[in-house]
C-alpha cells in the first residue's frame, strides 16, 4: 500500500528500486512504557530544582541564575519531551523496498536510515490489539532495558534500535521483511 508520504523517500530510491510499502508512525502525544520510570523522575528533578532555585534566589546576587538551567532541563525532561517527540513522528517517514528498509526522519534536518533487509538478523515485532505496533529492526541494547532510548532518541547521544514504530497493520509491513528475506 503506498501512501503519499512515498514522495518523502523517492529521492533516496536507487534507479532499480521501487517502494512496496509506505507508512508513518502514529501522530500526537504518544505515552510509553517507560514514562512510568521518567516521569516520576523528573517530577522530581523539577521539584528538586526549583527547590534549589528558590534558595539560591534568596541568597542573592547572581546566585538565583546558578539555578535556572536545572529548572529548564527538568521542565524539558517532564513536559517538552512530548511535544519534541510528537514534532519528531510527525517528519517521520518509512518505506520497504525489495532490498531496503528506509527511515526517514529529523525535526531540523533530514537524516536517512538505510537498512538492507538480507542483513537484519533480529527482528522485534509488538502488535497491539488494534493492529498498530512496532517492528525493531535490531537486538535491543542491554544497556537500556526499559526501553528508555526509543522515547528519548531526540537526546544528544541517545541512539535508539532503529525501528518501524507505532505503525499501523504492523503485521503486514512485518510480513512484508519477511517475504524479501526469504527470497
Amino acid at each position: 500500500m503506498i501512501f503519499s508520504e512515498s514522495s518523502e523517500l523517492n529521492d533516496f530510491l536507487d534507479r532499480d528500486e521501487r517502494l512496496v510499502w509506505t507508512g508513518t508512525p502514529k501522530k500526537g502525544i504518544i505515552f510509553r512504557k517507560s514514562d512510568i520510570f521518567i516521569i516520576p523522575f523528573t517530577l522530581i528533578w523539577c521539584g528538586f530544582a526549583i527547590f534549589g532555585l528558590i534558595m539560591l534566589s534568596k541568597a542573592g546576587g547572581l546566585f538565583g541564575l546558578l539555578g535556572i538551567p536545572f529548572v529548564l532541563i527538568g521542565l524539558l525532561l517532564a513536559f517538552g519531551r512530548f511535544f519534541i517527540d510528537k514534532k519528531q513522528r510527525e517528519k517521520t517517514f518509512y518505506g520497504i523496498t525489495d532490498t531496503r528498509i528506509l527511515i526517514r526522519s529529523g525535526i531540523f534536518s533530514k537524516k536517512v536510515d538505510s537498512i538492507h533487509i538480507k542483513t537484519l538478523t533480529n527482528l522485534e515485532f509488538s502488535e497491539k490489539a488494534d493492529g498498530s505496533g512496532t517492528i525493531k529492526l535490531g537486538p535491543n541494547d542491554p544497556r537500556d532495558p526499559f526501553g528508555l532510548a526509543s522515547s528519548m532518541s531526540w537526546w544528544p547521544g541517545i541512539k535508539a534500535t532503529p525501528s518501524l514504530s507505532d505503525i499501523e497493520n504492523v503485521r503486514e509491513a512485518y510480513n512484508i521483511i519477511i517475504k524479501f528475506q526469504k527470497q
